[in-house]
């Protein structure tokens, strides 16, 4: 199953001075499809399995781990395992209805 956003009770959002975490709960089999971002961030698997695409290439990878996505690449994540995906962005926006829109390139 391919999400385009997850329902509002797989994501948790975390706001301190500049940062925002997003917490997603994704199930396996469901994908957070392609996207860019407008600055460079770091992506955090804390629990399961996942095929990220970056780029043009697709790695699969098993928590715990910490990546860097750069700005302007397209990426995506599949969830091959129930997992926990962070991703953490500098940004000093703290609405949870206005942060992607500052964060996600062309939302």
């Amino acid at each position: 199953m391919i999400v385009e956003t997850l329902p509002d009770h797989q994501i948790i959002h975390h706001f301190s001075d500049g940062l925002y975490a997003k917490e997603m709960r994704v199930e396996a089999g469901q994908a957070i499809l392609k996207h860019t971002h407008n600055f460079n961030h770091l992506s955090i698997l804390a629990r399961g399995k996942v095929a990220v695409l970056i780029g043009d290439e697709i790695e699969i990878i098993s928590a715990p781990a910490c990546l860097e996505i750069k700005a302007d690449v397209v990426h995506g994540v599949k969830a091959i395992e129930d997992c926990v995906w962070y991703c953490i962005h500098a940004t000093d926006e703290k609405d949870a209805a206005k942060v992607d829109e500052v964060i996600i390139k062309g939302y």
